[in-house]
């Protein structure tokens, strides 16, 4: 397998079970696999965080509002991998109770790795939502 075969099969299983667990509540699979090293940043479709701290808080928050997720697709546009740094960009879409409304969405989404220790470690975010 290439690098990038590595990496995305990562995206595919890792990262898409830390999202599952978020939208089902438990933000801690996706605390973990973000990284511990400044800078680190989301700007997000419902809120932005900047540094280690905002972001546990912004996890924290998000876990509490997710719930009984019954669908979440990433569909990849377009990722790579450059040495110890990767990109995803993609869409998102999303069906959950948030603070226990039932909900679908759609995010278009950019993201930013980089391989800390030998491990991916999600560096930055960017979510929007699309409309139509």
């Amino acid at each position: 397998m290439t690098e990038r075969d590595d990496f995305l099969a990562w995206v595919e299983s890792e990262l898409y079970q830390a999202e599952l667990a978020l939208h089902n509540g438990d933000a801690a699979p996706r605390q973990a696999l973000w990284s511990r090293t400044e800078p680190v940043s989301v700007l997000g479709a419902w809120r932005n965080a900047h540094g280690r701290h905002e972001l546990d808080e912004l996890f924290t928050a998000l876990g509490r509002s997710f719930s009984d997720c019954t669908s979440h697709e990433l569909e990849l546009q377009a990722y790579d991998v450059a040495g110890d740094m990767a990109y995803t960009a993609g869409l998102e879409r999303t069906s959950a109770s948030v603070d226990g409304q039932p909900r679908s969405y759609r995010l278009r989404v950019t993201q930013v790795y980089r391989r800390e220790g030998g491990e991916w470690k999600v560096a930055h975010r960017h979510g929007d939502t699309v409309t139509e």
